[in-house]
């Protein structure tokens, strides 16, 4: 019973994990764009990728050639975090 209530909260984890991958991408395609930075949406999004993006930032230089891979480099991390976190759900 306990690994049935592990194995759901993990499942959770994994999808929240996925949700916040997508929350990324839709927040790089916008940066692209130049939206309203009034928009609740468009705030929404910046609150809460920019501390993911400032924790990358602090630790490795991300900007090159005018381009930000902050959001690639979370989402592989993320991405890896998803495997190993599979992995150890499957083992039980």
């Amino acid at each position: 019973m306990i690994t049935d209530i592990i194995l759901g909260i993990g499942g959770i984890v994994i999808s929240l994990i996925n949700v916040y991958i997508w929350v990324i991408i839709i927040a790089a395609l916008l940066s692209f764009v130049n939206p309203d930075p009034f928009n609740p949406i468009v705030q929404f999004l910046y609150r809460v990728t920019n501390p993911a993006y400032a924790f990358v930032r602090r630790y490795i230089p991300t900007n090159i050639g005018g381009l930000d891979f902050a959001p690639l480099i979370i989402i592989i991390g993320l991405q890896v975090l998803i495997v190993i976190l599979s992995s150890v759900l499957r083992a039980l």
